[in-house]
């Protein structure tokens, strides 16, 4: 079945923060998600999944371990379980990305103090 951000399950998070789930199988999740501009995830890690992060449009910041990155269209990073990590958009554009997972993350996050 063809599917979109038109035809996904859709859901809001943060701050004004939309996901659409692309492909919500028990071990492959794939979610396209938007990002307004000054706008971040809570801090978190995974006991089994490993993530993937492909940004679309804008300049995704990706905090792992410490370490920021700056993740920009047609690039990617990907996020090994049990790393901590928050996704941010510090800048004026909205950031658009799909995140890859394996297995999927539902009921696998834990946030960090």
């Amino acid at each position: 079945m063809v599917v979109s951000a038109a035809t996904a399950e859709h859901y809001t998070w943060g701050d004004g923060c939309d996901g659409w789930v692309l492909l919500p199988r028990d071990d492959l999740m794939v979610i396209q998600e938007r990002m307004p501009p000054a706008t971040s995830e809570v801090r978190h890690f995974h006991s089994e999944a490993r993530q993937f992060f492909y940004v679309l449009s804008g300049n995704l910041t990706m905090e792992i371990e410490g370490i920021r990155h700056v993740i920009g269209a047609s690039h990617g990073i990907e996020i090994p379980p049990l790393a901590r990590h928050q996704a941010m958009n510090v800048g004026e554009q909205e950031v658009n990305f799909v995140v890859i997972s394996s297995p999927t993350t539902r009921g696998d996050r834990t946030n960090c103090p």
